[in-house]
């Protein structure tokens, strides 16, 4: 009866129309007839817990190789990036992006364009805007699951202690699955002291709501997260003061890289920010009535440093897995800090260094902690699927690109230039270097954006690239061809004879190429 109920699932996936999903088409499914379907024992070949971006991409991925699928949504169809995350800020910063560029008289006189009058904005239709994106692309994501024939069941899923079963924990219905992939995501981390009341002191859950537009706003935490709600804010009329416990601003990024972004996204902005501070006690406030104060001390020496009063404070300490309360204790799973471990394959290890696998059970994206991105979720649940299907992958994380979307936008792929001195240091190899610069490219003279640069660093030895660091325009969309660059082993000196269009941005890369492997040329 099971192996008939698969098999239906699989002819009506196959009726539907392709289904659209963020800009990219997903067809109808082609099952691969040379696995298995459900053989009568399971419920589905493989059950997934979770339904952000890492869970979606292996359902698609798995409904593709014609294995009977099940997604465990837990109400939260999208996940962080949809609805919290990704999708939602980058309206918000499309739309801040658009009234900063609009007061800007300077730049567009430069362009000889006169805008007379004050730029007004709807922080209201601003807020709408980002909502009913989410809320769109959300209903995309359900369709394309939907219309290639995966089961999605409303409640969280939860491990039960026996191998091969899920139990649905708002109808208390247990489902058995060949396979099981973990792809709960993550939540935002509230540091000791901290008092979150989602009005005044909020996480970037509450802040992609953009209730109101404080006047000074303290943000803690310089990361990805911290600097684009920087980028917003500003645009659209605040100050904000960072609140960073390391000794430098932007402590991830690449110091070269870090040291241009201060320069551009902080210096000529109402920003200032305190490092080698932790908030130690943060208390919300009334809005328009009580101001938040912001008690910060000494990160070395615990030592009160100063207190502050601010209109808002937002919370951007980096994200926590949603690991809590899901079985895992039950099945001998061992988290540190709530990640999972796993292998090079995404199976789930009963611990961390010398754990052993649990068979048939992988965890993908946020919750094993292997690179906190979207698109690392998406890859790796297709990873884990074609484990599953028998044919070993393994996902190159090193190749993995990652942006943040600020004005002028930050890319990067491979490790920051004081990582790849070391690695060259312990590994036995010289680490060469070249620069591009938008300031001498004639697409972005043309935008009047010529700040920025481009950073490759690669083997002398062989030319191949280790690492590629961008600041300035489209600097997210350049970042691919680099990290398509570190996944297949090309060298510089091959990149430096690939032709690119003129003129465009992506001259910038061209120009570092050429002067990585030594050639003339370019414009």
């Amino acid at each position: 009866m099971k192996f008939t109920t698969a098999f239906l699932i699989i002819a009506c996936a196959n009726a539907f129309a392709p289904t659209n999903y963020m800009g990219r088409t997903i067809p109808s499914v082609h099952v691969n007839s040379a696995l298995p379907i459900a053989d009568g024992e399971f419920d589905f070949d493989v059950a997934i817990i979770g339904c952000g971006v890492g869970g979606h991409g292996a359902a698609l991925h798995s409904r593709a190789q014609g294995l009977s699928t099940g997604v465990f949504a837990g109400g939260d169809v999208g996940g962080t990036c949809v609805n919290r995350g990704c999708v939602p800020s980058k309206a918000l910063l499309a739309a801040s992006g658009r009234v900063r560029e609009m007061k800007n008289s300077h730049h567009l006189e430069s362009l000889g364009i006169e805008v007379e009058g004050e730029v007004k904005f709807s922080r209201q239709g601003i807020a709408d805007h980002a909502k009913n994106l989410a809320n769109r692309v959300k209903g995309n994501l359900e369709n394309s699951l939907v219309g290639l024939g995966c089961d999605v069941i409303e409640g969280r899923g939860m491990l039960t202690g026996k191998p091969h079963e899920v139990k649905d924990s708002s109808t208390g219905k247990i489902y058995t699955a060949k396979d099981i992939i973990l792809a709960p995501g993550s939540i935002p981390f509230v540091p000791p002291g901290v008092e979150v009341d989602e009005k005044t002191v909020y996480t970037s859950d509450g802040a992609l709501e953009l209730q109101y537009v404080p006047e000074w706003v303290a943000i803690i935490g310089s990361g990805y997260i911290g600097l684009e709600f920087s980028d917003v804010y500003t645009a659209l009329g605040s100050e904000v003061t960072f609140i960073e416990a390391l000794p430098n601003i932007m402590p991830t990024f690449d110091r070269e890289i870090a040291k241009q972004a201060e320069r551009l996204l902080i210096r000529d902005r109402p920003i200032d920010y305190r490092t080698g501070v932790f908030a130690a006690e943060v208390t919300p406030g009334i809005p328009g009535e009580k101001p938040v104060t912001i008690k910060m001390i000494d990160a070395n020496t615990k030592e009160h440093v100063e207190t502050i009063e601010v209109d808002a404070a937002m919370v951007a300490t980096g994200r926590v897995p949603n690991t809590k309360d899901m079985g895992l204790e039950d099945m001998g799973i061992e988290t540190q800090r709530g990640f999972v471990a796993v292998n090079e394959k995404m199976q789930v290890l009963t611990k961390h260094e010398d754990g052993e696998v649990i068979p048939n059970v992988y965890c993908i994206g946020d919750a094993n902690g292997k690179m906190m991105l979207a698109h690392a979720a998406s890859a790796q649940g297709i990873s884990a699927i074609e484990n599953i299907a028998g044919r070993e992958h393994i996902v190159d994380h090193n190749a993995i690109p990652a942006a943040c979307f600020t004005h002028p936008e930050i890319s990067m792929v491979g490790p920051t230039e004081e990582q790849a001195i070391e690695m060259a240091g312990k590994e036995g190899w010289t680490l060469g270097k070249s620069q591009g610069s938008f300031r001498a490219n004639s697409k972005a003279l043309a935008e009047g954006e010529g700040n920025g640069m481009a950073k490759v660093l690669f083997k002398k030895e062989t030319g191949h690239v280790v690492a590629v660091h961008i600041i300035g325009l489209h600097a997210a969309d350049l970042i691919q061809e680099c990290a398509n660059a570190v996944a297949a082993g090309t060298t510089v000196q091959e990149l430096s004879m690939m032709v690119h269009t003129h003129p465009t941005l992506s001259e910038v890369m061209d120009e570092a190429f050429k002067s990585a492997a030594g050639v003339g040329g370019g414009h």
